[in-house]
């Protein structure tokens, strides 16, 4: 072998081999400052591609955690509603129990009809204002919920909550206390004022006259306010109710059980007040404690809306353990993918750090052997003195 100065082999072979463990180690050092294997496609073009759509998935599986947690707290607000309303049809039909009753004189019945009534209106109430996040639950406007549970877009990914057999609105509607009442069409409200007068008269035959003053035009919006102002009236509320039914218009019942007529005049259905239609004779109640019979009617009605209440509580019942459920395999999910996605993507530190050293110590072997052939072209400056 010749010594040659125009190309000096040996120092390129050492600055190529330099210049492959430098950026070997550089890569280490990539790798062990962040954490992971894969830090760049060009690193592992499969490994991140599969790594990239794991970490979809258990990022999707994590907020569909939340999701699932929040069916259940709607399930809980409603059930937890529905547990009240259970206890308020229970009593009304204790209530309904005791007016079956002939023991029952008519101030008697008066006073179960007085608080059946509250009791109702309670229901109603409640189904009106139980809401979650602004939206109502038990006045049968919420339908069905759906709840996003998994990490896709298919059907597999999605609960439905069905609020419909939930409407303690429909329930409250379909339990008015009394018998037959006096229907009064309001066709604006607003024109409603002046005086109103009621008879009723009860099973004896005896009648009894309300009268009640209004406010002037203008101070009532809906018929619902018409219907509040008349059972603000402490005369009016004593012997009486006013509710708004199905048609917008304006009902009155005794509370006795009486037959009530009038609304501009007492004793007749012909005369129209101010901003009010003639009166019409309306349906009964569905609950009727003036008698024996009507009191009975109205333990069976309401044994049935029991049922039907403890049937939605047991759907809703199910439909939480059925989140929980689901809440305990997301995690699991979570858990699994998460390691899958780690055993692809992460560094292995000790791996790399032994990697690290060994490319460390070529480096400084490397740097040395390169320092060695560049001295050794000096040799030819010897024979050349």
């Amino acid at each position: 072998m010749g010594l040659r100065i125009n190309q000096n082999i040996a120092a390129m072979n050492s600055y190529r081999n330099l210049s492959a463990t430098d950026t070997q180690m550089s890569k280490s050092l990539e790798k062990l400052s962040s954490g992971f294997r894969i830090n760049r496609a060009a690193d592992d073009a499969a490994g991140l591609a599969i790594s990239e759509g794991l970490r979809s998935q258990v990022g999707g599986l994590k907020v569909a955690v939340r999701n699932a947690q929040d069916g259940i707290s709607v399930v809980q607000t409603a059930e937890g509603a529905l547990t009240e309303v259970h206890s308020i049809l229970q009593r009304v039909r204790d209530l309904a129990v005791q007016a079956g009753n002939d023991s029952n004189n008519t101030e008697s019945r008066t006073n179960i009809a007085t608080e059946a009534t509250s009791l109702v209106a309670e229901l109603d109430r409640i189904g009106k204002s139980t809401n979650f996040n602004g939206i109502k639950l038990l006045d049968g406007t919420a339908g069905t919920l759906k709840f996003q549970v998994g990490a896709d877009g298919n059907a597999n990914s999605k609960i439905d909550v069905g609020l419909t057999t939930s409407n303690v609105v429909a329930i409250a509607s379909s339990l008015s206390v009394g018998s037959a009442g006096a229907e009064i069409a309001v066709a604006t409200p607003t024109a409603v004022t002046g005086a109103q007068s009621f008879s009723v008269t009860n099973s004896a035959g005896n009648t009894s006259t309300v009268n009640v003053t209004l406010g002037a035009a203008g101070d009532y919006d809906t018929v619902q306010d018409v219907a509040d102002a008349l059972n603000k009236d402490a005369g009016f509320s004593q012997s009486l109710s006013a509710t708004v039914n199905s048609d917008n218009e304006l009902v009155v019942r005794s509370l006795s059980g009486g037959t009530v007529v009038g609304g501009a005049t007492a004793g007749t259905h012909g005369a129209a007040g101010t901003g009010l239609a003639a009166s019409t004779a309306g349906a009964a109640g569905a609950l009727d404690f003036s008698s024996h019979a009507g009191a009975q009617a109205a333990v069976t009605l309401l044994s049935t809306k029991i049922e039907a209440v403890s049937t939605a509580r047991a759907n809703l019942g199910a439909l939480q353990n059925r989140f929980e459920h689901t809440i305990n395999n997301l995690n699991v999910s979570v858990e699994n993918l998460s390691a899958s996605e780690s055993r692809i993507r992460d560094a292995d530190m000790a791996q790399e750090m032994m990697q690290f050293t060994r490319n460390q110590i070529l480096s400084q072997a490397g740097t040395a052997m390169l320092a060695q052939a560049n001295q050794g072209s000096q040799g030819v400056l010897q024979l050349l003195r």
